[in-house]
């Protein structure tokens, strides 16, 4: 057996759950944050049989496509003079960090 912790965006995880619970994968969501921008995430904990490791894997990436984001962030001279001087950036978002890891036991009550 294998737990696959996915670290996905906000925007991202409703369309994933449903996907993912759609397909018979049991799924367990945790909000969290952080990251560059230090916005909400979620991370979602499947636990799959070596078997379907792929196409969990599958359904992630069908669903959670990097894309680009403009936001706008004080300048450096902010610092120094006390006045905020607000400029776009544009930071790519999305995609997902997935880790799959091993499971020694699993036992359900």
């Amino acid at each position: 057996m294998k737990l696959i912790i996915a670290i996905v965006q906000d925007d991202d995880a409703g369309d994933l759950l449903e996907s993912l619970t759609e397909a018979g994968f049991g799924v367990t969501k945790l909000a969290t944050t952080g990251g560059f921008l230090k916005a909400g995430n979620t991370t979602l904990m499947i636990g799959v049989e070596e078997k379907n490791v792929g196409k969990v894997i599958s359904h992630i990436e069908e669903v959670c496509k990097t894309r680009k984001q403009v936001i706008t962030t004080p300048s450096s001279v902010a610092s120094s003079t006390g006045v905020y001087m607000p400029y776009p950036v544009e930071v790519e978002v999305g995609g997902a960090n997935i880790f799959v890891v091993d499971v020694d036991k699993f036992v359900r009550i």
